[in-house]
């Protein structure tokens, strides 16, 4: 028989079901998917051998968890993925507010309606996407809404004193009975609302303006906190800690593979990437690297840390610079050049936390001396390595590159330029041709022209030649004669 055929208490006796705790329903589903060696949070990456391994243990344990991290860690994710662990069908009495099991009833209602119907008593199922609640911890929320309040406009329509239960209205906890419910950013939550959760936590009865109600609920409590907020906008009470079975760390991508695996993943592409749209993977490289750069900048606060959702915004803005380029000269496709990456400074800006010298320097400024910082330490991987202290009479691979920037009056790479253009303009600096040539001679044609652009940006920050912005693109120069025309 179908599950969801089963329609009355009777009929659902008869089918042999077995009442079960949302925490053992976990348990078990996750015990089947380890033995079959399926993936229990898919999407997640980077956390194989750290958090998922933690998570699981947790679960296994039957505890209620909190996911401590910075921002854009997939703490909430990680949460929603739990859903997947639950049974796909629960039955509940129909009409309860909180979800009675039917076998199991703990609400007044659904106590009486049995009593009353037996097994005639009709039954609702309900889908495992249903059993997720969240709630954001802000300092305006209430007892009331988390716990419950006395309805004056139910006892008046129902004609009860305030002495009896039924005024009750619950909020949203006991209204997620049987289900997982995470709270983001405990922190935030006022320390007198956070003591309201510690009977539900650990002996599971509720108090509502003087009721004091037996409601054994069950429940997956999944709360979120970042490590700042402890110090800087509230801290979680020590007697709720304690009541919280596992505390699991979560950490960025520790590598560049993984990071640009979440943003190829994550980014809303809309098809430009396959469609429109050539991205060189030197190019997810920088972009990832920027991140990296970010996390260990003077300029930032690392305490705030920097997003996961800072490099999938960046790859957003990063086609849409070239998408824009390609609508304003009629083309049909384009490859990525290394100048749109000034179209990333604004989804920079925005996630990054500046401390006192970066508020100094400006976000702009900073933003550009991350994207300068990511081209030196990725330049080693493709090209000899720029030796800060030389002797005066050294030579480098670089020098001919170097001294035909100084013999000419400047090299122009304006923003509009169609492809071929594009290309032409790069191709008529021959020494950046052999030295693409020699050290990259397998690269894809493709390609060859964005690791031309890589290849002096990094003479630039390696302060071999200067690089100026003036109003319709890009003008390198080399560095003495930029210094001298100066004068």
């Amino acid at each position: 028989m179908n599950t969801k055929d089963i329609k009355t208490l009777g009929a659902l006796k008869s089918s042999g079901y077995q009442t079960k705790s949302i925490k053992d329903e976990l348990r078990d589903n996750l015990k089947v998917r380890i033995k079959e060696g399926k993936k229990a949070f898919e999407g997640i990456h980077g956390y194989d051998y750290t958090v998922i391994p933690e998570l699981e243990r947790a679960i296994l344990s039957k505890h209620n968890i909190n996911l401590l991290g910075l921002r854009g860690q997939a703490k909430t994710r990680l949460a929603r993925l739990m859903v997947n662990l639950l049974d796909e069908w629960i039955p509940v009495v129909e009409g309860s507010e909180i979800n009675d099991d039917p076998l199991k009833p703990i609400s007044r209602y659904a106590q009486e309606k049995i009593d009353k119907e037996g097994d005639e008593t009709p039954i609702d199922w309900m889908h495992r996407e249903d059993r997720f609640f969240e709630k954001l911890a802000t300092p305006d929320v209430t007892v009331a809404d988390l716990i419950g309040d006395v309805d004056p406009i139910k006892a008046a329509n129902l004609r009860l004193s305030y002495a009896d239960d039924r005024v009750i209205h619950y909020g949203m906890i006991p209204r997620a009975n049987r289900s997982i419910f995470v709270i983001n950013e405990l922190p935030d939550l006022q320390a007198r609302i956070q003591v309201a959760l510690f009977n539900i936590l650990q002996e599971g009865d509720i108090q509502i303006r003087g009721f004091k109600l037996r409601l054994p609920l069950d429940m997956q409590f999944v709360f979120t906190a970042n490590p700042e907020d402890y110090t800087n906008r509230g801290s979680i009470v020590t007697p709720l800690k304690d009541r919280i079975g596992s505390q699991i760390l979560t950490h960025y991508p520790q590598n560049i593979d993984i990071a640009k695996t979440i943003t190829a993943q994550e980014a809303k592409k809309d098809g430009r990437q396959e469609d429109t749209i050539k991205v060189p993977e030197l190019a997810k490289d920088l972009l990832e690297q920027i991140s990296f750069e970010a996390r260990d900048s003077e300029y930032i606060d690392h305490k705030s840390g920097v997003s996961a959702r800072m490099s999938i915004t960046a790859f957003e803005n990063l086609l849409s610079t070239a998408e824009r380029r390609i609508l304003k000269i009629g083309s049909e496709e384009t490859t990525l050049r290394f100048g749109d990456f000034l179209g990333v400074i604004p989804a920079i800006t925005g996630k990054v936390e500046l401390v006192y010298e970066g508020e100094q320097e400006g976000a702009a400024f900073v933003a550009m001396e991350l994207i300068g910082a990511a081209v030196k330490t990725l330049f080693p991987e493709y090209f000899p390595k720029i030796e800060k202290l030389q002797k005066p009479d050294a030579t480098t691979p670089y020098d001919d590159l170097v001294e035909w920037f100084f013999e000419s009056s400047g090299f122009e790479l304006p923003d509009d330029l169609s492809d071929s253009e594009y290309k032409e303009q790069l191709d008529s600096i021959e020494p950046l041709n052999e030295l693409i040539q020699k050290y990259q001679p397998n690269i894809e044609s493709s390609d060859k022209y964005f690791m031309k652009e890589f290849l002096l940006w990094a003479l630039v920050e390696h302060k071999k030649l200067s690089k100026q912005r003036f109003s319709k693109g890009l003008k390198f120069k080399d560095l003495y004669g930029s210094y001298i025309s100066g004068l």
